[in-house]
C-alpha cells in the first residue's frame, strides 16, 4: 500500500489500528519527517527520556540501560510489556522507527492483548478471571498505578496493562495465573526484523511490544501519541466471543495466532517524492 500525502498516512495508519491495533509503514528517512507524519496522527506526548520533540533515542548507553527501568538503553532482551504503565492513563499509541539496524537479534516483539486474553477464557478461565480484579498489581513502583493486567473500561472493552520486571508487584491472588498468562502471551508472539527507515505503531492499551537480545549499534527512534480524536481509535478491544474464541485458540500456531499474523504484515509505505537511499541505515537530522 502507498500513501503519498501526509493526511492520507495517518488516515490509513488509523483505519489499521481501529481494525486491528497495529500498523506497520516504511519509507522514513529524517526526523523531522517522522515528528510531521507521527503529530498528523496524533497529539505527541512527552516521555521522561524524550528530547524536546518528543522523540525517545533507544540506543545502547551502557551502564544506564543496568539500572531499573532503563532496560530499553541496554542490549538485552526486553519481555512483552506496555509503555508506560505506572501512570494512570499510558499514552494510546506507540511509535516506533529504526534508525540503524544491529549486528545480530534485536528483533521487534509483538503481542495482540485481544489474542492473549481470548486465549485464557478458552484455555484458563480462572486465570482471566483473577488478571481482571482491580488492585491487585502495582505497575511502577510504590508511587505508580494500582489496578489490574486486564481492565474493563467504557462500552464493554477491555484493556491490558502489563511489565514483567523489578517495578511491578502482584498480588498472592493473581501469582498463581501469571504462568498462564505468560505462556498465552509466549503462543502469541510475532516476531519481526525492522531495516532503516522502517517502523511500526500500536495500539498501547491492546498490544504488548519487546524485543530480543542485540549486538551492535541498533538504534530505534520511539514517540508516544494520543490519536486525534476525529480519527475515533478505540482503546483496548472488545470482550472476545466465546464460541468463536475456542475456534480461533485450537487453530494458533506456537508463534502466532491468525489474526495477529495478518495484523503484524501489514505494511504501509509513505512515498517521499525524492528517490529513497540505500537501506543501511537512516543518517542526517534522524
Amino acid at each position: 500500500m502507498f500513501v503519498d500525502l501526509q493526511q492520507d498516512w495517518a488516515a490509513k495508519i488509523a483505519a489499521q489500528l481501529t481494525e486491528d491495533g497495529i500498523a506497520r509503514f516504511d519509507g522514513i528517512r529524517t526526523r523531522t519527517q517522522l515528528v510531521t507524519l507521527s503529530a498528523s496522527l496524533g497529539a505527541i506526548i512527552a516521555h521522561r527520556d524524550s528530547d524536546d520533540d518528543g522523540v525517545t533515542t533507544l540506543e545502547n548507553r551502557a551502564e544506564l540501560g543496568q539500572r531499573l527501568g532503563f532496560a530499553g538503553f541496554g542490549t538485552g532482551a526486553l519481555k512483552p510489556h506496555t509503555d508506560r504503565s505506572g501512570v494512570i492513563d499510558p499514552p494510546a499509541l506507540l511509535l516506533l522507527v529504526c534508525g540503524h539496524k544491529s549486528a545480530s537479534g534485536g528483533e521487534c516483539l509483538a503481542v495482540d492483548g485481544r489474542s492473549v486474553y481470548a486465549d485464557l477464557t478458552h484455555t484458563n478461565p480462572r486465570a482471566a478471571q483473577a488478571l481482571t480484579r482491580p488492585r491487585t498489581a502495582l505497575f511502577g513502583g510504590a508511587s505508580g498505578y494500582l489496578g489490574s493486567v486486564f481492565e474493563h473500561t467504557q462500552g464493554g472493552r477491555i484493556r491490558i496493562r502489563l511489565r514483567m520486571d523489578g517495578l511491578v508487584r502482584y498480588s498472592p491472588e493473581i501469582t498463581p495465573s501469571l504462568p498462564a498468562l505468560t505462556a498465552a502471551i509466549e503462543r502469541h508472539t510475532i516476531r519481526f526484523a525492522l531495516e532503516p527507515g522502517q517502523g511500526y505503531v500500536l495500539h498501547n492499551h491492546r498490544w504488548l511490544h519487546g524485543r530480543t537480545a542485540f549486538t551492535g549499534d541498533r538504534v530505534m527512534y520511539r514517540l508516544s501519541l494520543n490519536p486525534h480524536p476525529e480519527f475515533a481509535i478505540p482503546s483496548g478491544f472488545q470482550l472476545p466471543d466465546i464460541a468463536a474464541v475456542a475456534l480461533s485458540t485450537s487453530a494458533t500456531t506456537p508463534s502466532a495466532s491468525p489474526s495477529s499474523s495478518r495484523s503484524a504484515s501489514t505494511t504501509t509505505r509513505h512515498s517521499c517524492p525524492a528517490a529513497r537511499p540505500e537501506r543501511q541505515e537512516i543518517t542526517g537530522a534522524l
